[in-house]
């Protein structure tokens, strides 16, 4: 009685990149590629009640997205609008 035999191996394969892995621990202690911490400041800006959104307070560079974005969008809208009533009249036949 011979039965089924696996035709996949059921041994597993030789490490083809046998490099161990790095710990947390074992990593050195230095934090001096992350930077200053500045989520503390960006905080206090946002939670600073002024009357202004938050997409809004950070001033010139915000002002400036936001409106860039928003003629965008209303100029799509337009432009849609516009391709919509041309697709939608009769062509003429000439």
């Amino acid at each position: 009685m011979q039965g089924l035999k696996p035709i996949v191996s059921t041994e597993s394969p030789a490490l083809v990149f046998g490099t161990t892995t790095k710990l947390a621990s074992d990593l050195p202690a230095t934090d001096s590629f992350l930077g200053k911490n500045q989520v503390p400041d960006l905080q206090k800006l946002f939670q600073k009640a002024d009357g202004l959104p938050v997409h809004l307070k950070r001033g010139v560079p915000d002002k400036l997205l936001y409106r860039t974005t928003m003629a965008l969008t209303i100029g799509g809208t337009i432009y849609c609008l516009v391709a919509l009533y041309m697709a939608s009249q009769p062509r003429s036949q000439k």
